[in-house]
């Protein structure tokens, strides 16, 4: 689809997407040997509704964790999350299996309240996020920067859902360049339905009811997985008629990931989809669209769409 319903909801500080268990499932089965021993925090997340608190409590002796900790933001303004304004804002906690029954359930989960409305940026959650290992969620896509910033600053490990656009923010690609944050395995498609109250204006036919389709979103990680080390298996051969120079950067174009050449050791300028493919220790992130102009890379005053300047590494 087009990005409309992104656009408008980001806007309108919409973020209220719910992520569906298959999809958590379907990305988290790649990071298994890392939850051992670890306390999770989803901090973006009322466990009554959160799938990511369901996916840790299920697994919880599978996946060898020590304790999940869910919490959610309770706006004044907004339904948010199915609470009442007069409802005080929890927090909850699993830390395994008691009653022998192997189901989470309301004996084991304990409910403990906050002082404040349970907004990730808020002291008490902050001093939950000390506690946490790992950090899993669909953080809001308007506060991306700012969660993001927060779990880099309190050198946190996460996997977490955000839009393919976010690799363009100036806070972000940086994180990227130097191998800071990389991109998980993805959703199927690049497009992901999630549980919302929000009218679903996708152009795409994959309609389903009760949900609401994004493109373009992904998940961001800084925990090693084998995707990071698959190395790009290249086998297109440079010319210079196919691959042409930049007008502003001594680079030349590539349209896409797929037809990097394997003959060519220069800089070359890649679509963000590149990020996908990408080994640190097979290429080189440069610098992100700008030429030494200052302006965006150009090809006979032609700009093409966001371009990633990369070098193969010998």
């Amino acid at each position: 689809m087009a990005n409309t319903t992104l656009t408008a909801a980001k806007a309108a500080k919409k973020d209220e997407f719910y992520t569906q268990l298959s999809d958590i499932e379907r990305e988290l089965v790649h990071y298994k040997e890392h939850f051992r021993g670890k306390t999770v925090l989803c901090n973006c997340d009322d466990p009554r509704v959160s799938n990511f608190f369901k996916y840790f409590t299920l697994n919880f002796e599978h996946l060898g964790l020590r304790r999940v900790i869910a919490t959610c933001y309770k706006s004044r303004n907004v339904d948010l999350f199915s609470m009442n304004e007069s409802e005080q804002a929890v927090y909850q906690v699993y830390e395994g299996d008691r009653n022998g029954n192997h189901l989470p359930d309301g004996e084991e989960i304990e409910v403990r309240p906050l002082r404040g409305d349970g907004d990730f940026r808020s002291e008490e959650c902050i001093e939950l996020l000390k506690e946490a290992d790992i950090v899993v969620t669909n953080p809001p896509f308007s506060l991306f920067r700012e969660y993001v910033a927060q779990l880099i600053k309190y050198d946190k490990k996460f996997v977490i859902v955000g839009h393919q656009n976010a690799i363009t923010y100036k806070e972000i690609f940086p994180l990227i360049r130097d191998n800071k944050l990389w991109l998980g395995y993805g959703f199927k498609g690049g497009a992901g339905h999630f549980y919302s109250k929000y009218e679903d204006v996708a152009t795409a036919g994959d309609h389903r009811e009760g949900m609401i389709r994004v493109s373009g979103v992904t998940w961001f990680t800084n925990l090693d997985i084998a995707k990071k080390h698959e190395e790009l298996i290249l086998y297109k051969h440079y010319t210079p008629e196919e691959y042409p120079h930049y007008d502003n950067y001594d680079a030349i174009n590539v349209n896409k990931t797929s037809d990097i050449p394997c003959d060519y050791d220069g800089v070359m300028g890649v679509p963000i989809t590149f990020l996908d493919k990408y080994n640190p220790k097979q290429f080189e992130i440069i610098k992100f669209r700008k030429g030494d102009d200052g302006k965006d890379l150009s090809i006979n005053g032609y700009c093409p769409y966001f371009r990633i300047l990369i070098r193969k590494k010998q």
